[in-house]
């Protein structure tokens, strides 16, 4: 079978990217390149990437203030994708912002559509609140996508046990697991300490640190919550993306900063970090937390472990993928209607690698090899074209 040309649809690509999605096709794209032609079609300003094919706006004339939350501006800019991507032998599309515009592409150029699977709309409620009315959008268009895509790619195992267990009309076998990869050149223990003095983070003492949006998902709420129970000897360090709302956003730094008040020694950066800044501060955490209440696969923990810290976590989703209970972290079990007996023991794992540091230590380098040894992007890619060659095999075999 001769290179097929596949185009990659996204929201995200960089400059412009926010999450643990963008983050995925910022590094699958190139790593894809040596065994594949692809292009990128992406949305916002025009890229200098080679790899980017097209780039996408919400149409200028769709009124504004219409309590969909920008949904609509999403699937202008979808159909757009839609039509400009003829002449590609497979569209594979990322996240609900450009699986419609797969699916649409997949019925006007009678080509196949294999969409990743990042999360699942029905499993993230909250976003009513972020969106409004656009929820129900949001969720048609990854709905029709997932319904109908010729393969679906889940990011972990449990990410695939969600799609078939919420979308039961989805064949098991077109639903195909290959995980997240991380850039372990770019994650990596940093000796460096300019980062720390910069944020105020003090290098002499133990340090407990948060990377994550400002999201019902992230869990931070619960960190805050368990924030009282941490070892006053550490500093917490909580690095706070963009909120959801500007209401989610006053409710949490009203948290952290009681939380100051009174326990004293917390650091809230509310910032995106640059990723150079972040691997600095995860390589000098005594202990990183993933507090996720949902997390189809938690790349974030990745980051972490590659920069040799120990990870407590949540026992959610494809966390359980990544993080080696035990060995690379510590798991903790969630249950959503009892979240109190969550945020002590959420408290007392992180205090015992506060007061463990040589049992915290051997876990980073413990998770560092594991990184390595089976997240890197290259191994990645080769799984992601045995789904594109099996897809477009079967779709040979009928012609």
């Amino acid at each position: 079978m001769s290179r097929p040309r596949v185009a990659l649809l996204t929201r995200e690509f960089p400059p412009e990217v926010y999450g643990g999605a963008g983050v995925h096709v910022e590094h699958l794209a190139p790593a894809l390149g040596g065994l594949v032609d692809v292009e990128v079609h992406c949305f916002g300003a025009p890229r200098s990437s080679p790899l980017v094919a097209g780039t996408y706006r919400p149409w200028p004339d769709l009124p504004a203030g219409g309590g969909d939350g920008g949904a609509l501006g999403v699937v202008s800019a979808d159909l757009a994708i839609a039509a400009a991507v003829g002449g590609a032998d497979l569209v594979h599309s990322h996240t609900w912002y450009a699986n419609l515009a797969g699916h649409l592409a997949g019925l006007v150029h009678g080509v196949p559509h294999v969409m990743t699977a990042h999360s699942l709309e029905p499993r993230r409620p909250w976003k009513a609140e972020q969106l409004g009315g656009g929820y129900a959008v949001s969720s048609f268009c990854e709905r029709t996508a997932i319904e109908s895509a010729d393969a679906v790619v889940a990011v972990s195992t449990a990410m695939r046990d969600d799609i078939l267990g919420t979308y039961p009309a989805v064949e098991p076998e077109r639903v195909h697991v290959v995980p997240n990869g991380i850039d372990v050149d770019a994650y990596r223990p940093v000796p460096a300490g300019d980062a720390l003095a910069r944020f105020g983070i003090d290098p002499g003492r133990p340090t407990v640190l948060f990377v994550g949006r400002m999201t019902r998902q992230k869990g931070i709420d619960l960190l805050l919550a368990a924030g009282d129970r941490i070892d006053r000897e550490a500093q917490l360090v909580l690095c706070a993306g963009a909120p959801d709302t500007p209401a989610v956003g006053d409710e949490l730094r009203a948290a952290a900063a009681a939380l100051a008040a009174r326990r004293g020694a917390v650091v809230w950066i509310e910032a995106m970090v640059p990723r150079s800044d972040v691997a600095q501060l995860m390589s000098h955490a005594t202990v990183f937390v993933c507090p996720s209440v949902y997390e189809p696969f938690g790349l974030i923990n990745l980051e972490a472990m590659a920069c040799g810290t120990a990870v407590v976590a949540t026992a959610t989703g494809g966390i359980t993928d990544v993080v080696v209970d035990g060995e690379t972290g510590v798991l903790v079990p969630f249950d959503a209607a009892r979240p109190q007996p969550y945020v002590a023991a959420l408290a007392d794992r992180v205090n015992e690698l506060l007061g463990d540091p040589s049992r915290a230590a051997a876990m980073g380098r413990a998770g560092r090899a594991r990184v390595v040894e089976c997240f890197t992007w290259p191994a990645v890619a080769v799984r992601t074209v045995e789904v594109y060659r099996g897809v477009l095999g079967r779709r040979g075999s009928h012609d």
